[in-house]
């Protein structure tokens, strides 16, 4: 099967464009599954509830409908970030689109970072994965911070995912160092979806660090982009490839385990 990442930089606040943008490149990029950004409608340094109900929409809504439609009229696989209002909460959530889903699903991020505490509701959905049948493959998805919890991709894993998409507004620099890790320790191929650019709200900046990556079970990266600019990076993967754990005649990184001496 064949994945891509696109790289951009969301106009902040402004809904259209931004699902415009994402609509045109659902339908030009040659891959099975498509990964865009965290938070790729709207933009990310929201502050506030007040802020965020503005740029939050429910599943239904005009722009997700959107989305929704492209990914199922272009016959592919969308996990795309965006700001999901479900009854009084608002969620940082992802998308999930398109060939061989019945319908579609959000993943409601777990781990909230830095000031989305002060807009956004913490996600309720837990770590859950989708089957693709058609691509043979079995999908899980966790939003940015998620992955400084070595705990979201090893859920991930056991619940029998051969590749996790991660969505992503990474500030930080030390994801690139712990990404790899997680596909490595978890043998299952990793999608980086990063921003660039730099969202300004009461005088405070955060600025994103693009490099978006592809990384296969082994921790090697097999696709990046720059750290600066508009990127989409595609690569071709073997999900069947993730399904044996062990890496010698005895040892098995999921047998092995004794999780009832981890948490005493």
């Amino acid at each position: 099967m064949r994945i891509a990442c696109s790289q951009f930089a969301p106009v902040f606040g402004d809904l259209t464009a931004n699902t415009n943008r994402i609509v045109a490149e659902i339908a030009s990029i040659n891959a099975d599954v498509i990964v865009f950004p965290e938070l790729a409608t709207c933009g990310y340094f929201h502050l506030g509830h007040d802020e965020v109900s503005r740029i939050a929409e429910p599943l239904d809504g005009p722009h997700m409908l959107r989305i929704i439609t492209a990914a199922c009229d272009a016959g592919k696989v969308v996990v795309c970030g965006f700001a999901e209002r479900a009854g009084e909460s608002l969620y940082n959530s992802a998308l999930i689109a398109g060939k061989g889903i019945e319908r579609p699903l959000t993943y409601r991020k777990t781990h909230l970072f830095y000031k989305e505490t002060l807009g956004f509701t913490s996600g309720d959905t837990g770590f859950f994965t989708v089957h693709l049948p058609n691509l043979d493959c079995t999908m899980g998805i966790m939003i940015c911070y998620d992955w400084r919890f070595p705990e979201s991709a090893r859920t991930l894993a056991l619940k029998g995912a051969d590749l996790i998409v991660c969505p992503s507004n990474l500030i930080t620099h030390v994801w690139r160092m712990a990404m790899p890790v997680r596909a490595f320790e978890n043998k299952v191929y990793l999608a980086v979806a990063n921003r660039t650019g730099t969202d300004t709200n009461a005088g405070e900046d955060v600025s994103f660090n693009g490099q978006s990556a592809i990384y296969s079970y082994n921790g090697s990266v097999l696709t990046d982009a720059p750290a600066d600019g508009d990127a989409i990076i595609i690569t071709d993967i073997n999900p069947s490839e993730t399904r044996t754990k062990s890496f010698n005649s005895i040892n098995d990184i999921v047998k092995d385990r004794r999780p009832d001496f981890y948490f005493r």
